[in-house]
């Protein structure tokens, strides 16, 4: 960028390459980075270094975590006969906000995607097959996103499981508490539509 030095152009460039960063947030990062304590960045960089060594993918359900099985799996008071299926180990944290949900997890690290070459060995699809052959498992519930991919991926991972003999279900997708009719797109009122429930005999 033009007018900025090299060593604070350098970590803007680095700050740029995180998804969700915009120009301009980047930019005020990497002046406030370069505004710490030397012993805060150097604390700052130990921590980010540390994580990225101590974390891998749990054994079995392919959540982020420092040891052979995360929390949730390692866990036994969850139920282990139900799965919820995720994209992204993020997704994790968002179920147990809930904190209604008491099964178990399984993330895919991503969604089929075609026009990005992500295709179904790309994710984590064989391994789910695997845990639902060791038996044991009585409701496998998609929690894809609702957009084009997510919608495709839990069609594509239904037609797998069907032949199982599991339930499958997908979470319920429509109007967010608290909205507008007005101010909610179609696609949003047709899936509140199609996912009514009755409320009288």
């Amino acid at each position: 960028m033009a007018g900025m030095i090299k060593p604070i152009s350098n970590v803007y460039d680095q700050l740029r390459r995180l998804p969700g960063l915009g120009s301009k947030t980047a930019l005020r990062l990497a002046y406030h980075v370069i505004d710490m304590d030397t012993a805060d960045v150097e604390r700052l960089a130990a921590t980010l270094i540390a994580a990225k060594q101590q974390i891998h993918l749990c054994s079995r359900c392919f959540n982020f975590t420092d040891k052979d099985l995360c929390e949730v799996c390692a866990d036994t008071q969850r139920d282990q006969g139900l799965i919820c299926v995720v994209e992204e180990p993020q997704d994790v944290l968002a179920m147990e906000r809930t904190r209604g949900y008491k099964g178990v997890y399984h993330v895919l690290h991503g969604v089929l995607s075609p026009l990005d070459g992500v295709g179904p060995h790309d994710l984590k699809i064989k391994e789910l097959l695997q845990r639902l052959q060791q038996g044991g498992i009585r409701e496998v519930i998609l929690a894809t996103n609702s957009d084009v991919e997510g919608e495709a991926t839990a069609t594509y991972l239904l037609q797998l499981l069907e032949p199982l003999h599991v339930i499958v279900s997908r979470i319920a997708h429509g109007l967010p508490v608290g909205g507008d009719l007005e101010y909610a797109d179609e696609v949003t009122l047709a899936k509140a539509l199609e996912n009514r429930r009755r409320l009288s005999e």
